[in-house]
């Protein structure tokens, strides 16, 4: 590996670090290509960032079961071998994880770690999402004081960027932490220095720093220009790319912002048209507000009958939102309990005849039943699947030198090792299975090409570099892999043929390596 590959390798990393726009998949698969030239390299640690930003894509979609399971993967690969900047990568995410869980606490527990294992060598406007995080965490958990000093450190960051909207973002998150805690003077000081950056850089605020601009302005009494800069923010709404809920939850403040300046009319108008909104879209706790904003608006025209009246609508719609919730997850956890009695009994044994006794990964039998719809499902939806097929090298000589029961035993670690890549991948686009002997089976969903294969590899150096002395000796436990896709008109059979052909590839190739198929034109993709 030349310096020049190892800096190309990383300079790309810092890029993909950054993209969270508008391809997620693309920034996916790149990462997968970049892992897989790392672990080609040896270079351990630009494997371990390209897999924390694959996490990063996998969270951002909803998955949060298997970025999970990665980031902590990496995190403790990184806590191994002393990589600071993985440890407080990996924190910095499994923050924002948790909070999107409702899990501040953590929130701010991963913050802290996070800013803590940055060392000097990181750039200024590298540093600046960590910190920001921290000042927010501590917003959240009700430590204003100790906030303001991380924004202070923040814009001293923001400074040495060329980027404006790294400056506007800390003044922006900042404002809104003073108005959240209710300093609006403070607050609306940072408003003047967000504009003056914003004006001076020739920056246009998009509609979610002009909403915090309007809330503040809206808490200071002045009614007439928040109802000027929502009005912005909503003509400015079509050309961001905002929260499906941004627009009702303008629409609010504007309705609130006509009412305080006494045109109630108006106020009516722009509420109906969010009520309608949230009617049709499912905005349920929007609509709540509205029905108390509708209350006030009863009050302001000395309606005082009818805002009494809307008054216990709203509660009544408030209760009712919190009692759905709670109706929602007992249901839940009812209907889970109820399906898993009632078919507990049957389940257990239905589950023994369709996993391998030895090592607990499914069996030939549990395949023959679902893999073949496995591969419909994948032409109908135009997703990739792989099938691959994995076999111990050498396997014999264990088993002969050793003992069978040795041979069992690394036969079960395999096993885990393949079942914690199917727990780390999401169990909906990965299944392992036991063929049978020391074969294996991983069949991957909705990877393409160079993610397969970064997968494949990965689990061929996992198995590998396990600590397989105290078991076999000197002797080593290897694996070959073969792969192959699914193509139009693939049947099972087919399909496991092919991943065959590439596995007899591999072991005349010196064992231990991972040999694919080409993805042909015919593949599904």
């Amino acid at each position: 590996m030349s310096p020049g590959d190892s800096a190309a390798r990383s300079a790309e990393l810092d890029r993909l670090e950054e993209w969270t726009g508008l391809d997620p998949r693309g920034r996916a698969a790149r990462a997968a290509e970049v892992e897989l030239a790392a672990a080609t390299a040896g270079d351990d640690g630009a494997e371990m960032r390209a897999r924390l930003i694959q996490a990063d894509v996998a969270e951002r979609s909803g998955d949060l079961k298997s970025s999970t399971s990665l980031m902590w993967q990496v995190n403790e690969w990184a806590r191994r071998n002393g990589h600071r900047y993985l440890i407080a990568r990996s924190h910095l995410l499994l923050g924002r994880t948790y909070r999107n869980m409702g899990d501040v606490a953590a929130l701010l527990e991963h913050a802290v770690a996070a800013v803590e294992h940055l060392d000097d060598t990181v750039p200024p406007r590298r540093r600046l999402p960590y910190v920001v995080k921290y000042a927010d965490a501590l917003t959240e958990t009700g430590s204003i004081a100790a906030a303001r000093e991380r924004y202070r450190q923040a814009a001293e960051l923001a400074r040495h960027s060329t980027d404006v909207r790294d400056e506007v973002m800390v003044l922006n998150n900042h404002a809104y932490a003073e108005y959240l805690s209710g300093e609006p003077e403070r607050a609306w000081q940072l408003i003047e220095q967000l504009r003056a950056v914003a004006t001076a850089r020739g920056h246009r605020l998009d509609p979610n720093d002009l909403d915090t601009v309007a809330s503040v302005q809206i808490a200071l009494g002045r009614y007439a220009e928040a109802e000027q800069t929502i009005l912005d923010a909503i003509t400015a709404y079509p050309e961001g790319h905002q929260e499906a809920d941004a627009l009702p939850e303008f629409l609010l403040t504007l309705a609130v912002t006509r009412r305080l300046q006494g045109a109630t009319a108006a106020a009516r108008d722009t509420l109906a048209e969010c009520r309608s909104l949230c009617e049709a879209h499912g905005h349920g706790e929007i609509l709540v507000r509205v029905l108390r904003e509708q209350a006030e608006l009863y009050a302001a025209d000395g309606d005082y009958q009818r805002a009494y009246e809307e008054y216990k609508r709203y509660h009544v719609a408030e209760k009712k939102v919190l009692d759905e919730q709670r109706e929602a997850q007992a249901r839940t956890r009812q209907a889970l309990f109820e399906v898993n009695e009632a078919r507990q009994e049957a389940e257990r044994f239905r589950e023994q005849a369709r996993r391998d006794p030895l090592t607990g990964l499914r069996n030939r039998r549990y395949l023959d039943e679902h893999l073949p719809a496995l591969i419909g499902r994948a032409r109908n939806d135009g997703v990739p699947l792989w099938a691959a097929v994995l076999d111990l090298d050498h396997f014999k000589q264990i088993n002969d030198l050793c003992s069978h029961e040795i041979g069992d035993q690394v036969l079960v670690m395999v096993a885990a090792l393949l079942a914690d890549t199917v727990a780390g991948l999401g169990e909906d686009s990965a299944i392992a299975a036991r063929l049978g002997g020391e074969e294996f089976l991983l069949v991957l969903r909705g990877r393409g090409h160079a993610e397969t294969l970064a997968v494949l590899e990965r689990l061929r150096r996992r198995i590998g570099g396990h600590p397989w002395r105290q078991a076999v000796g000197d002797l080593p436990v290897t694996i070959s892999i073969g792969a192959a896709p699914a193509v139009a008109g693939s049947t099972q059979a087919t399909l496991l043929a092919q991943a065959d052909v590439q596995l007899y590839a591999a072991k005349r190739a010196g064992r231990n390596r991972v040999r694919t198929a080409a993805q042909p034109a015919g593949a599904i993709r």
